[in-house]
């Protein structure tokens, strides 16, 4: 059915859950700002900058030193204070072994988002890395998705998906015009999903093999 893979990582890969929210933490006290948030999850998942502005409502020049202080602890600290969900290794084995092309799209910044995929060894299965670069420029998942299916083009494979658990995900890959693939395991849900329109949704790592290898032997 499908041969190439885009992969979120913030909720998809890793749960960043606990690093992330330190990390806001720190850089609002350094702000002078509460530190007070009661739905943590609607920050996973958009860029950085854009969750300053929108919960915050930082703009400008403020944005940009809260952007600064949120990095000194995350690139140091944070961004290991973060988890492999659980089959989320034999998911990515099992697409390896069958021969699928993976790439990893998101809206984490590439040099951060390598970091993790080496610290958790799971760099060995991507042929490739997309996320924001660090002036913020290509953080919308749209540009980013484009980015890595203008570089799907030059390889022999036929049909994309994209794979993530927030709205955001689904918006680019629909914005694309390729398939996603909404999981139900990390920050996003059923119902987020489904009015963002995922044409398919899954609640495990190992449903997604199974609905794509789905008269095949998975045990």
């Amino acid at each position: 059915m499908y041969d190439f893979f885009l992969f979120d990582l913030d909720g998809t890969l890793t749960d960043p859950q606990v690093g992330m929210r330190k990390s806001l933490e720190y850089a609002l006290a350094a702000m002078g700002e509460k530190t007070d948030f009661t739905n943590f999850n609607a920050f996973i998942g958009p860029p950085l900058r854009d969750t300053l502005r929108d919960f915050f409502g930082f703009t400008g020049e403020k944005t940009e030193i809260a952007v600064e202080k949120y990095r000194e602890y995350y690139g140091e600290t944070g961004i290991f204070e973060n988890e492999v969900y659980p089959g989320i290794v034999e998911m990515l084995t099992a697409l390896k072994d069958k021969g699928v092309k993976m790439a990893v799209a998101t809206s984490k910044v590439t040099e951060y988002a390598e970091r993790v995929l080496v610290h958790f060894d799971l760099a060995k299965y991507f042929d490739y890395v997309c996320g924001a670069k660090f002036d913020g420029s290509r953080s919308a998942k749209s540009e980013i998705i484009a980015d890595v299916l203008e570089r799907y083009k030059k390889t022999a494979c036929k049909k994309a998906v994209m794979v993530g658990d927030r709205k955001y995900d689904i918006l680019g890959a629909k914005s694309a015009g390729i398939d996603s693939i909404g999981v139900l395991w990390g920050h996003g849900s059923a119902v987020e999903l489904s009015d963002a329109g995922a044409t398919h949704t899954v609640a495990r790592p190992r449903d997604l093999l199974k609905f794509i290898f789905l008269n095949e032997d998975l045990s």
